[in-house]
């Protein structure tokens, strides 16, 4: 049976120099932050991944610090906030105090639930709309800001439906109001360019999983003059930001996925926007009632997310598995939950398309063949969903 894995929004393939540089360096057993030889070598890979994340945002290697991963890089610095108006000598208490947070309806899950959490405390949090597209208005970021606003968090691009926010301009507005500015880049980076002082972020949050890194390895950028307050506590690692001993085989896979994403990018987003564009147009052409969620402009180069009338997602999925296809109904991080998505909920999207909607996330490996096969199986098996469906029978 065909295989063609279309979720590379949930995670990507490793890539085969990354795979590469882990095996080679797996002789590497000293802790880093000892002196002597052994640690000595395990230190100078760790600084030059550091090195190359930050040649991949624009930034200076000082400025990037390693985390497990995206979801903790957005705790890290929604958490700041909280720690701004309380006892606290981690330094980062002593910047000016605010309790305010901006955030829109349709950020991931670990931004959405951190600051649901911060509200239960001292710590209010707004909640911006977004139009159809998913997009969010910069009038009301700038209305939505208070004297005591404190963080501006929006994400570069959703990852459910591709869609990429205005970020420069939200970043012009937060220096003119002195705010600092945090996004959530996990689905950017990588995959578009990024320059951390054109966009005028304090932080950036990415994944090593989303950019053909291996998993459990993230990175925060903070601008000099930001800080955040540790969400672990016990050593001095990553300049007394993140304790605990470095993942040493992630933080260089994660090095060399940014060294690769960079040398590839340009000949990556023409060949993922042009089979993304394949995908869509054979879709809407050979399926009737379908609708493509997300800015027709504004957008990652590899995501699709498409409703179907008349069939549920979850049935569509468990059908195109059969066929040895991989999508999703949405985001994997909330893909335990029967809900519609909440992006396309605050995309007014009706229930009952949301609840037929299917993200296509295409990958670098991607083929034309790959497209069609897709293409023709999903226009079957919709087929023969909406032969099942009273609804349809009704129409």
């Amino acid at each position: 049976m065909k295989r063609v894995y279309l979720d590379n929004n949930a995670t990507t393939a490793m890539h085969p120099e990354v795979r590469e540089a882990i095996v080679e360096a797996l002789h590497l057993y000293g802790n880093p932050s000892s002196h002597h030889a052994f640690g000595r070598e395990a230190r100078e890979p760790i600084e030059q991944a550091r090195s190359s994340v930050a040649e991949m945002l624009g930034a200076a290697p000082d400025n990037i610090i390693f985390t497990s991963g995206g979801s903790e890089s957005n705790n890290l610095v929604l958490k700041e906030v909280a720690c701004r108006n309380k006892a606290c000598d981690c330094g980062a208490g002593l910047a000016k105090k605010g309790r305010h947070i901006i955030t829109t309806q349709v950020e991931h899950p670990s931004v959405l639930e951190t600051c649901r959490c911060l509200s239960i405390g001292n710590v209010d949090v707004t909640f911006l709309p977004v139009d159809k597209y998913g997009r969010v208005s910069v009038e009301d970021v700038e209305k939505a800001i208070r004297d005591d606003t404190a963080l501006i968090s929006i994400m570069y691009a959703n990852n459910e439906v591709g869609t990429i926010q205005p970020i420069r301009e939200i970043g012009e507005i937060a220096k003119k109001r002195g705010i600092r500015f945090h996004t959530d880049a996990v689905q950017v980076a990588g995959k578009l360019p990024v320059n951390v002082d054109e966009l005028g972020v304090h932080y950036l949050s990415l994944s090593g999983h989303k950019l053909n890194g291996p998993k459990g390895v993230g990175a925060l950028y903070i601008r000099p003059g930001s800080e955040v307050c540790p969400l672990i506590y016990g050593g001095h690692q990553e300049r007394g930001r993140r304790a605990g001993t470095e993942n040493t085989l992630g933080i260089i896979g994660l090095g060399k996925a940014a060294e690769v994403a960079m040398e590839a990018m340009t000949k990556n987003i023409a060949h993922m926007s042009s089979l993304r564009d394949k995908l869509e147009k054979g879709l809407t052409e050979r399926i009737p009632h379908t609708r493509v969620n997300g800015h027709p402009e504004y957008r990652l180069p590899n995501t699709t997310n498409i409703s179907f009338q008349y069939v549920e997602g979850e049935a569509i999925l468990y059908r195109l598995d059969a066929e040895g296809i991989a999508v999703s109904t949405g985001s994997a991080c909330s893909s335990g939950s029967l809900d519609p998505s909440h992006v396309l909920m605050a995309m007014n999207v009706p229930i009952e398309m949301a609840h037929g909607s299917i993200r296509f996330s295409l990958g670098h490996e991607t083929t034309a063949q790959e497209i069609d096969y897709v293409i023709d199986r999903v226009a079957k098996s919709i087929e023969k969903l909406r032969a099942l469906s009273p609804l349809y029978r009704k129409k």
